[in-house]
């Protein structure tokens, strides 16, 4: 039997798990430590220096290169397959987590770079050099395909970063087992049978760990968050975590604070009631971007003017916890359930760009905030100049805009940015305890005056007219910088920039 197109099959198996490893390293970097930009391209650009590495040390190689390609396979699965729970688990019990990521994405490039080589040179034989370096290529980039479609689209959203790590380091010890009979000609039958007890004590392993998942998920995780996980959920965008401490309950998405039952009404009444108050007439419809909470939709009903509300939000599993968690759901009033609203899960821009609809009287903008491109374009002229096409002349619009005490440029670069599309803009901030001083932009596409008055008969539990007009006073170290701040735009995406080098001076 010709064993060949079988060993270049397992090219693309190789490729395939070295670049989901690459990813899983990455997402999980960016999901504990934020600042997904620079994780990314710190994570990919040590793998493929390390792929480098592991090709060059190949030419050290000179005997029993089958074995050598069976030993290195089963320590990719073993190295590769451990990887999102070992970071996971690392991250919460020790300092020094970055030197445990940057090694172990530099060692399993490091062992990746070592197969494709030591594969060639099995091949040499079995085919001419021209060829066989024409296939191997094709079919690597072929694996980085398969990789790049399936983790995003099916891995992550179905099994999860943990899982994910594990069948694929199963995968990677199916290939080492499956390579002892492949090239069991080539090996010693004494270290083919070592092998293959190897191989299925690693399988066995990992075939554990995959179904002990959850265990080992929540272990990280328990040790992540300092109150009790009572709901957890990953979806195609994003790690949904709800805990339950001493000061109520608190809703994460992928580690970082969305809010705590404790103090959200304090956020919540800022970011929507401004926009009321300026408002020249009664209010019908309300156009709500991200809040997939249904905390800033829940403030919105209290006023009896309102006939629709249309949200707008990515996630459809964001916009079901409320459901998931009965405590959520009383916290917002079940305000997702109310005839007069409207649930779009649709990317907002994407929305924007292409939805056929009325112009709103009002606008929320509640999006997590810009700490990577993909949020960051939602924060640009384009995506302004987008949301002014559905809104009517005296329309009035509230963005939430980070903390204008610890990411100070990146408060006054969504500012700068909104004016640069057209709007008259009044920044405000207030203190939520939870959060800090936090940041909010009022913008109409006509000059107003700064809100004095709150509407009537109105439930509030914080705001009143005195708290409302000293939100928009800024204190020095919160005010305009003297320099110049970037335009966000879609090209040069400065704003991303501003908040990741802000925030990271508190990591």
């Amino acid at each position: 039997m010709n064993k060949t197109p079988l060993l270049f099959l397992n090219v693309i198996i190789i490729a395939t798990c070295g670049l989901i490893y690459e990813l899983l390293a990455a997402t999980v970097s960016s999901y504990v430590l934020g600042d997904s930009v620079t994780q990314f391209s710190l994570v990919i650009g040590i793998y493929l220096s390390a792929m480098g590495v592991g090709s060059w040390l190949s030419g050290f190689l000179d005997n029993n290169l089958a074995k050598r390609f069976v030993e290195i396979e089963l320590a990719v699965a073993v190295v590769g397959g451990f990887s999102a729970p070992l970071l996971f688990l690392t991250f919460a019990n020790v300092s020094y987590f970055n030197i445990i990521l940057y090694a172990m994405v530099f060692v399993i490039g490091a062992l990746v770079g070592l197969e494709i080589p030591l594969l060639m040179r099995i091949l040499k034989d079995e085919i001419d050099f021209k060829n066989l370096v024409a296939r191997v290529l094709a079919l690597d980039y072929a694996g980085a395909l398969v990789a790049s479609l399936l983790f995003p689209i099916f891995l992550v959203p179905k099994l999860g970063l943990t899982r994910t790590s594990l069948i694929f380091g199963l995968l990677n010890a199916g290939v080492g087992l499956w390579g002892t009979w492949l090239l069991e000609n080539l090996i010693k039958p004494r270290d083919t049978n070592i092998l293959r007890v190897k191989g299925f004590i690693i399988a066995v392993l990992l075939i554990i760990a995959f179904i002990k998942a959850d265990a080992l998920t929540s272990l990280a995780e328990d040790a992540l968050f300092v109150d009790n996980i009572i709901y957890a959920k990953s979806s195609s965008y994003q790690r949904i975590v709800v805990t339950k401490g001493k000061t109520g309950y608190s809703l994460f998405l992928n580690g970082n604070l969305q809010f705590n039952t404790f103090d959200e009404y304090r956020y919540h009444e800022a970011l929507v009631h401004p926009a009321f108050a300026v408002h020249d007439g009664n209010p019908k419809r309300i156009l709500v971007l991200g809040g997939g909470d249904g905390l800033a939709v829940r403030e919105i009903l209290k006023y009896p003017s309102v006939e629709t509300v249309t949200l707008v939000d990515l996630d459809p599993e964001m916009t079901k916890v409320s459901k998931s968690v009965p405590v959520l759901g009383e916290l917002n009033k079940h305000s997702l359930e109310d005839s007069r609203v409207s649930v779009i899960n649709n990317d907002a821009f994407v929305w924007l760009d292409s939805a056929e609809t009325e112009p709103f009287d009002v606008a929320i903008v509640d999006f997590p905030d810009p700490n990577n491109f993909a949020l960051g374009k939602l924060y640009t002229t384009r995506f302004y100049n987008l949301l002014k096409k559905k809104l009517k002349p005296d329309s009035a619009v509230v963005i939430q805009t980070t903390s204008p005490l610890m990411a100070r440029k990146s408060f006054w670069c969504i500012v700068k940015t909104l004016e640069a599309s057209g709007f008259s803009v009044k920044p405000y901030n207030t203190t939520v305890p939870s959060f800090g001083v936090w940041g909010y932009a009022l913008a109409k596409l006509q000059p107003f005056e700064t809100p004095s008055k709150l509407p009537e008969n109105v439930e509030l539990k914080y705001l009143n007219e005195k708290t409302l007009s000293s939100m928009f006073e800024f204190s020095a170290d919160t005010n305009l910088p003297n320099e110049e701040i970037e335009i966000n735009r879609l090209d040069n995406q400065a704003l991303v920039r501003y908040y990741e080098s802000e925030w990271r001076r508190f990591e």
